[in-house]
């Protein structure tokens, strides 16, 4: 295991690396402000450095997704290609393609499905898969408002497809539930998930590719560097994909476990939080800033 580094600013290591892959939600915004510092950050990294390449665990395409940065003011200049989730989970529902698939979660998820060539079943009853972006009510569902019918779901032996494996986001001051806490559940009850968002390859897979295409080459991976407020999918998918990883963790889900009596970073309980989840991360900084 490396220790950790806990840094003042960004700007620090920032020379160290050629290529960033950051993640959205929790180091950017909140969904429902901008980090202002982090979108700096950002934008001097690739007036200075380098490209930086989204990588979210949004359930949505990315061409969805980026509608809503711009309404959070997060500035166009921050970032050169974006990933989703939802992008490299449309492939996976082309495959199973027409389906048709008992789609849980939100209606606002619906571009996920545009162009797959997926149907849409009306209950479990009639599905061949099943796709998650999330809970249905994202404010008020919990995980176990699904164990019935998830129940009915394993016992026809369908494979859920999973758009989301985040379990769970800040929207604005509240932790609201992700699809991956449903996948959780029913895996817990016996069913095959199928994932392609952090921390699982394929993501990364699209995201080295955006690189290699901004950079007129594939970049060294000793020189990229991930960014991501997350243990179990933006510090695990940067260690299983031999990444190094900035863990931004002051304004993500973990900051309350991470901060000590004195409201500072403390380093013994990053070190902790990271070796319970068999996860190491190179730096560590309290928010992204340059």
């Amino acid at each position: 295991m490396i220790e950790t580094t806990v840094l003042p600013r960004f700007a620090d290591i920032a020379d160290r690396y050629d290529v960033l892959f950051c993640d959205v939600w929790g180091v950017l915004h909140n969904g429902r402000n901008n980090y202002p510092a982090a979108c700096e950050a950002l934008v001097r990294f690739r007036q200075e450095r380098g490209p930086v390449v989204l990588i979210s665990n949004s359930p949505r395409p990315s061409t969805d997704v980026v509608a809503q940065l711009r309404a959070l003011g997060v500035p166009d200049e921050a970032w050169s290609r974006f990933v989703t989730s939802g992008d490299a989970t449309r492939v996976e529902l082309s495959k199973r393609s027409p389906g048709p698939a008992w789609a849980v979660g939100p209606a606002r998820d619906a571009p996920l499905y545009e162009g797959t060539g997926v149907g849409y079943a009306e209950t479990p009853y009639e599905a061949t898969f099943v796709s998650c972006t999330g809970p249905f009510d994202d404010d008020k569902d919990q995980p176990e408002d699904y164990r019935e019918r998830f129940e009915v779901c394993v016992e026809r032996g369908l494979t859920m497809v999973c758009a989301n494996p985040d379990k769970v986001v800040h929207r604005g001051a509240k932790l609201i539930w992700c699809a991956g806490a449903l996948a959780d559940l029913y895996a817990e009850l016996g069913g095959q998930v199928v994932m392609a968002g952090k921390p699982f390859a394929p993501i990364y897979d699209a995201v080295m590719a955006e690189a290699a295409d901004l950079m007129g080459g594939a970049p060294d991976p000793a020189r990229v560097l991930c960014v991501g407020d997350g243990i179990p999918t933006d510090v695990l998918g940067a260690n299983k994909a031999g990444l190094d990883v900035l863990f931004v963790v002051g304004t993500g889900i973990h900051g309350a476990e991470a901060t000590g009596p004195d409201g500072e970073l403390d380093h013994g309980l990053i070190e902790q939080m990271l070796a319970k989840a068999g996860a190491q991360a190179k730096y560590a900084i309290r928010d992204l800033v340059w």
